[in-house]
């Protein structure tokens, strides 16, 4: 929230228990962005049943089912905001009046290379009932039993993805869309990959194809190479059918869009863009950004980050006010161990094999296009210890006014400052700037080059 406290400065808060404010000086104040809200929706439930009665690009769900057939639904996880609890029951609903029996369904969470959940974070995010009555299994990107190599994409992407997704009849994904920095919008096959394949190879090369570029020519972007990359992969292992809700900064569902998975995917992104593209009039010389709703860990509090490389000019600052309760990456040693540096050096580390973990290497080195490429990066979080932030290539301050006031020290007192509000899922727009084109990617994989 933000609110005016004199003429002369507005006063930004947080979402966030024990991180204070700060104010802002109203003259320096270039813009406040945030995601939009949509005032009252139908309930979501509502508005997945008025999709599956009209799916886009594809047959009704219904007519795809069939007794007897194994269905399985690939569900986000903790880490997304998707109300799966209220969206699945009309789904089932669905299978049950095309005659699939509850037994014959399962859900495959789609964790990619997220931690497993917890009993607790299953419940919030499926429901009672659903857990009672379905078969929930975590996919484990760890577990090569569970993993079956299909070959490469069209790019030379491999193709490795959980063995339940191909011995099952009917594959259906549930999301939710939003901008995201690797594929440009969340959604649609994404749920395939990265989130049920093996993250020694499909995972990681997709995220390593993203870190290629800066954040600006695939955020918020709907058609890029990666996403079709995704798309293929999808085609690939079965997804059949997509259920994906468009949320506003609140989590209601605005809208709820069902059908083939790249088509229903791209109409949501369509509508995901109105509400979550920020507008700037031009570059930021400070960008202050909160990383809700994704701020456990800085994995995943680190799409903040990748947004306001968006809106920062060349040299500025970047603050980052992030709660991490579960430090940098639990999942992800490698992190900490190499900390962020350089793109090509990262590039030189993952062709010489020295750096194993390659989705850790894109982690580092989409934060790398931030604070070693772009801007100076300015950290305020309590669950990173100062030396950690460090290693990840930001400078440690105890608030966000203390943050502030060492970003205007490097800019100068009449530095421009924008705040970016909900900024794990915000795209930024800056008028000024154009907007970019990527007709292709070059992308290394231990010293393989792609097109």
């Amino acid at each position: 929230m933000w609110q005016r406290v004199s003429r002369e400065t507005v006063r930004i808060t947080f979402p966030y228990a024990g991180i204070g404010g700060l104010e802002v000086p109203a003259s320096r104040l270039l813009s406040i962005c945030d995601v939009q809200r949509v005032g009252a929706r139908p309930p979501a439930a509502s508005l997945t049943s008025e999709a599956l009665c009209s799916p886009i690009g594809t047959l009704p769900l219904g007519s795809m089912a069939s007794a007897g057939q194994k269905v399985l639904i690939l569900c986000d996880d903790h880490t997304r905001a998707t109300p799966a609890a209220e969206m699945l029951p009309p789904v089932l609903a669905e299978l049950r009046e095309a005659g699939v029996s509850p037994e014959d369904v399962s859900i495959l969470m789609a964790l990619g290379t997220h931690r497993q959940m917890t009993r607790a974070e299953l419940v919030r995010k499926l429901g009672e009932e659903v857990l009672r009555q379905h078969p929930v299994i975590q996919h484990d990107w760890r577990r090569e039993e569970d993993l079956v190599p299909l070959g490469e994409t069209s790019a030379g992407l491999p193709i490795i993805a959980n063995r339940r997704v191909l011995q099952a009849d009917l594959v259906i994904g549930l999301g939710h869309v939003v901008p995201h920095r690797i594929t440009g919008y969340s959604g649609g096959a994404k749920i395939v990959a990265p989130g049920v394949t093996g993250a020694p190879r499909t995972a990681a090369e997709i995220h390593w194809l993203g870190a290629q570029v800066p954040a600006r020519d695939l955020l918020g972007v709907i058609d890029n190479p990666v996403r079709a990359q995704v798309n293929e992969m999808g085609t690939r292992v079965g997804l059949r059918f997509v259920v994906n809700a468009v949320q506003d900064a609140d989590g209601r569902v605005a809208a709820v869009f069902a059908g083939d998975p790249a088509e229903a995917q791209r109409q949501a992104a369509l509508a995901s863009r109105v509400i979550y593209s920020a507008h700037l009039p031009e570059l930021a010389d400070v960008v202050v950004v909160d990383s809700y709703p994704a701020g456990a860990d800085f994995w995943q509090a680190a799409k903040a980050a990748y947004a306001a490389e968006v809106a920062v000019r060349p040299g500025g600052v970047v603050i980052l006010v992030a709660p991490c309760p579960e430090g940098v990456a639990r999942d992800h040693p490698a992190v900490l161990e190499y900390g962020v540096r350089p793109v090509e050096e990262m590039r030189q580390l993952v062709a010489s094999g020295e750096v194993e973990d390659v989705a850790a290497a894109a982690i580092m080195t989409l934060t790398a296009w931030v604070v070693k490429e772009r801007a100076t990066g300015i950290m305020v979080s309590p669950g990173i210890p100062p030396d950690d932030q460090r290693r990840l290539g930001f400078t440690p301050a105890s608030t966000p006014q203390e943050a502030l006031a060492m970003a205007l020290e490097m800019v100068g007192r009449d530095g421009w400052v924008a705040a970016l509000r909900h900024g794990g899922e915000i795209a930024p727009v800056v008028e000024a700037e154009a907007q970019p084109e990527v007709p292709g990617i070059t992308w290394t994989w231990a010293g393989r080059r792609g097109p």
